[in-house]
């Protein structure tokens, strides 16, 4: 009976057992759950330490704790619960396990990830980031601008605050003038959301001349990089997806018999109207001419009235006289004409009565044409004049009719190693003096192109100038802020003793008035063996010198824009210098003398002024339409000037004309630096940065009445283009119809 007992009593205790380890694993599993939810979703982990506390507390407490006296159970038990709750515990630790690893390796990498970021200094890339549409100023959206044109303002900022539209007082005339000398017009474009005008970069004009040749945008984009094969070219026997309908797609949607519903109920209502009545209360025809007034109209002498209908005729009758019917040939031909050349629109009918007058089959044709003749009818008479074309280009006699000019390049004068920036002729024409960059005056004679003297002045020479008073022989040279005056001796003796007598005047005792920066100084020791007579000191760098006809007065430039001391004219004999200007309006370009009257040119950045001497008087004021005048140039008679630019124009000025040009040219393609007159011939020359020399014809009559006539004749080429420099500087011949011309290329070229 105690085995049987003890034998019972083993297998409830047995059952018992795997009841409590049953509910042990549930337990284990759902706590298990719930945590990795919130591995998942907080990544809060704790310790392992602290969840096998937790199960412990949790045992303890738990139902399956009143089983303790299991214990003292039979073998048989003893040995199911050691290994069930062997197998639990093993579990546990396992996990325990998982989960410090996980923990462990989670915090290694993000401890890591921490320490790159703080050694390379990487920043949030999200932390600056802004859309487009946060960068618009103008927050009206994607609506047509024109709905703006009459407001003040083209739209609102993101404050709700106006923005009014810039001050835009630009005209056609001006638009063109911005097109012609505005070298960023071609990339300019106008912003209609701000209404500005912004000017494109280099990268965004590469980027639409890109798009609009077809390429893509980003330069580096390789169009034809292998392609990935997301789907190979076998054909499957499975679809890849093969999910069944939803029982939502067989039943009819609720929500859309609502809206029916909704629907129907506003249209019996008569909330919606499903077909809108057109309403014919409001005239949709109206009269074109009703409210002109005829006294308005007779104030027009050219008015046209409206064509009126002609009234009916006979044959428009139902019963016509039988003359005016048709007969068979005459049927027959108004068949065969054309339309157009038909006498009547229509072929006479006769009835017997009104009634019995069909429908005029024609009648929407003929209304149409009525309507088409007020609509086409003129309403003003115009009168046409027919004019050749040919009549409106002005008669201009042949090149070859106004010879003689200079045509071919005679000699080239080789010596100077760097740019020669000026040249000058002497007054007999036999010799030729160039300044140079290289820090040398050289002496040329014109007909053999041999250097006969050269002068070392150890620094760039600007400019150089003869005297043109033929009885004394003077050189004027300008460098840095010097004026040096030199005696070459290439004339006879005669004319060289009365050169010696004009330098060797005395100097005044009284200093003149604005003459204190200027200092006079006689050459000595070397620079007098190689010719040098004087020196004027400026307090400026002297850009050009300019002498007077009769060769006593000299006139040297500064151009400087904080000084009032731009211009200076020193008389030589006397070996003073004054200031002539207070003030200077603009920066000083380059002066010059009249040839006969005291009349002084002073050229600024885009004017000309004309200054009386003996009056001490501005008498009038050129204005050159240009953005910088370049060069000066007085005709022999003193009544024309013409005036370079550097932005390649040429302008003519007839000052009893007008103090606009007369005549604009613009054959250069870059900028002019020289222009000169012939004294004797009717010829004037221009020379470029493109490397030529452009002459031509301009005769200048004593008739008042009859404008110069300026022609075109020859453009000279030879000057090689360097450090895109050309054609520096350009003078005449005294007497024959030859040029000179230097460049930077360090030659001097004859063309006769």
């Amino acid at each position: 009976m105690e085995g049987s007992s003890g034998n019972m009593r083993s297998s409830e205790q047995r059952e018992e057992m795997k009841k409590i380890r049953e509910k042990t694993v549930k337990k284990r599993s759902k706590q298990k759950e719930e945590e990795d939810q919130d591995q998942i979703f907080n990544f809060n982990y704790k310790p392992a330490e602290e969840e096998e506390d937790e199960e412990d507390e949790d045992l303890s407490d738990s139902e399956d704790s009143v089983y303790s006296g299991l214990e003292d159970s039979g073998s048989d038990s003893e040995d199911d619960e050691k290994e069930g709750s062997g197998d639990i515990n093993d579990d546990d630790d396992d996990d325990d396990d998982d989960r410090k690893v996980e923990s462990e390796q989670i915090q290694q990498t993000e401890e890591r990830k921490r320490k790159e970021e703080e050694e390379e200094g990487v920043t949030d890339e999200y932390e600056h980031d802004s859309s487009d549409e946060e960068d618009i100023r103008n927050t009206v959206g994607n609506i047509p601008m024109e709905w703006y044109r009459d407001f003040p303002h083209i739209g609102y900022d993101l404050d709700g605050k106006k923005i009014y539209k810039p001050i835009r007082n630009k005209d056609e005339l001006d638009d063109f003038l911005d097109k012609m000398e505005n070298p960023d017009y071609w990339r300019t474009v106008h912003d209609k959301q701000t209404g500005s005008d912004i000017v494109l970069s280099d990268e965004q004009v590469e980027l639409v001349n890109r798009l609009q040749r077809g390429q893509f945008g980003e330069v580096n984009f390789n169009e034809y990089q292998p392609s990935v094969e997301f789907f190979s070219r076998d054909v499957m026997i499975h679809p890849v997806t093969n999910r069944p309908a939803d029982k939502r797609s067989f039943i009819p949607s609720l929500i859309e018999k609502e809206k029916v519903s909704k629907l129907v109920h506003a249209i019996k209502m008569g909330w919606i109207k499903p077909r809108r009545v057109e309403d014919d209360s409001r005239g949709r025809y109206y009269d074109l001419w009703a409210s002109e007034d005829s006294s308005i109209l007779a104030k027009h002498r050219m008015h046209l009235p409206a064509p009126k209908i002609p009234l009916p005729g006979h044959q428009e009758s139902y019963n016509p006289p039988p003359e005016y019917l048709f007969t068979d040939e005459e049927r027959a031909l108004w068949e065969q004409q054309d339309p157009s050349d038909r006498k009547l629109p229509y072929i006479p009918m006769k009835f017997s009565s009104l009634r019995q007058v069909p429908a005029f089959p024609r009648f929407i044709h003929e209304r149409f044409e009525r309507c088409l003749d007020l609509y086409l009818c003129p309403r003003q008479r115009k009168m046409r004049v027919n004019v050749n074309p040919e009549d409106l280009i002005p008669k201009l006699p042949k090149p070859k009719d106004l010879q003689p000019f200079p045509t071919t390049q005679s000699l080239v004068y080789r010596g100077h190693s760097s740019l020669v920036r000026s040249i000058s002729v002497s007054p007999s024409g036999q010799w030729l003096a160039s300044g140079s960059d290289d820090g040398s005056v050289r002496f040329w004679e014109v007909c053999s192109s041999r250097c006969v003297k050269t002068v070392q002045v150890g620094r760039a020479v600007k400019n150089v100038a003869w005297n043109p008073n033929p009885s004394v022989c003077l050189l004027a040279v300008a460098l840095d802020s010097v004026v040096l005056i030199l005696s070459p001796s290439l004339a006879d003796r005669q004319v060289v003793s009365s050169s010696e007598r004009l330098l060797s005047g005395e100097q005044e005792v009284e200093p003149t008035e604005g003459a204190g920066p200027v200092i006079w100084s006689e050459a000595e020791g070397e620079e007098l063996n190689q010719g040098i007579r004087l020196k004027i000191q400026h307090p400026k760098a002297v850009h050009q010198v300019v002498w007077h006809a009769k060769g006593d007065y000299l006139a040297s430039v500064m151009p400087d824009h904080s000084s009032h001391l731009q211009v200076f004219i020193h008389q030589v004999s006397r070996r003073r210098s004054q200031n002539p200007f207070r003030r200077n309006k603009g920066l000083v370009q380059c002066v010059s003398f009249h040839p006969v009257r005291p009349y002084f040119f002073v050229a600024t950045q885009r004017s000309v002024r004309i200054y009386n001497l003996v009056k001490q008087e501005m008498t009038k004021k050129l204005q050159a339409n240009s953005k910088w005048i370049s060069s000066m140039a007085v005709h022999p008679g003193g009544d024309h000037v013409i005036c370079g630019s550097y932005d390649c124009r040429l302008s003519w000025f007839d000052l009893d004309l007008s103090t606009k040009p007369y005549k604009m040219l613009r054959h250069h393609k870059k900028a002019v630096r020289g222009v000169a007159y012939h004294r004797a011939y009717p010829l004037f020359a221009s020379a470029s940065d493109d490397g030529s020399v452009i002459v031509c014809h301009g005769t200048v009559y004593n008739d008042l009445l009859q404008n110069p006539l300026i022609v075109p004749v020859k453009v000279l080429r030879g000057h090689v283009i360097t450090h895109d420099l050309g054609v520096l500087d350009v003078t005449f011949h005294p007497t024959q119809p030859w040029i000179f011309s230097s460049g930077a290329d360090a030659t001097i070229r004859l063309f006769t």
